[in-house]
């Protein structure tokens, strides 16, 4: 797998979409069968080409949502308002379609299990998609301590949400923490607000543990909590942060 974080040393795959699972009214895991494929870490993304009739073309980047198996690749697309790419695979894509794809991208953002570290995933939004490919590696692997943070909207928008609980009931060293910042339903037994310092501090590892930290999600959420991580006392050469803004979906 050396070079494959440049793009130029990349080929254009084609895959086969093999299955499809609907996460949430907005969010869909499209799994696709791609021959040649020489696999993945967990944390990488890849870039996804469509063409259209006419020979348009529109290409997007998506985070890998499982770990490595065989020429197996999953990613996990939330609806993009307006977005050409994103309503094509939410709403349009099927069993058997064929599309291009790129990858693994990615060197810095990478999690592999079997190296002892306590492991603080802190997730805003859709942000959780790399950070459940970390999970899946280390519920095959049973190594790692880990505590996630997972923050949404609104439960309904809780990507995996029955498979973090599945995860977390477990009770084989992995926590998981959702907080909802617009809407909870009654009796909702978790924190109801944005990540904050308070919330890291509480939730996660203390800094003399050493974790290595992943931190994804939108822009200002990655520097805010890395911020506050920081403050809290935990190296700045251990939080690993990757952040997504607006596109053209």
């Amino acid at each position: 797998m050396a070079g494959a974080a440049i793009h130029g040393r990349l080929t254009w795959l084609v895959a086969e979409v093999v299955g499809l699972v609907e996460e949430t009214p907005r969010a869909r895991s499209l799994i696709l069968n791609c021959p040649g494929w020489a696999g993945h870490r967990p944390g990488q993304h890849i870039d996804v080409r469509l063409t259209a009739a006419d020979g348009y073309q529109a290409q997007r980047s998506y985070s890998i949502a499982t770990p490595a198996d065989g020429e197996r690749v999953t990613i996990t697309v939330e609806r993009v308002e307006n977005g050409e790419v994103s309503s094509y695979l939410i709403d349009e894509a099927r069993v058997g379609d064929r599309f291009e794809l790129r990858g693994p991208i990615g060197g810095y953002f990478v999690w592999e299990p079997g190296r002892g570290q306590p492991l603080f995933l802190v997730a805003g939004g859709s942000g959780i998609v790399p950070l459940m490919a970390m999970i899946r590696a280390r519920l095959l692997t049973g190594s790692e301590e880990v505590r996630c943070v997972v923050s949404a909207r609104s439960l309904e928008d809780v990507i995996y949400r029955e498979e973090l609980q599945r995860a977390a009931a477990r009770r084989d060293g992995i926590a998981v923490t959702t907080t909802l910042t617009r809407s909870h339903p009654e009796g909702w037994p978790g924190p109801s607000r944005r990540v904050d310092r308070e919330m890291l501090g509480e939730l996660g590892w203390p800094p003399s543990e050493r974790p290595l930290t992943f931190v994804c999600g939108p822009t200002g959420f990655v520097e805010s909590v890395a911020s506050a991580l920081v403050g809290l006392g935990h190296e700045p050469e251990r939080i690993r942060t990757e952040r997504f803004g607006p596109t053209g979906g």
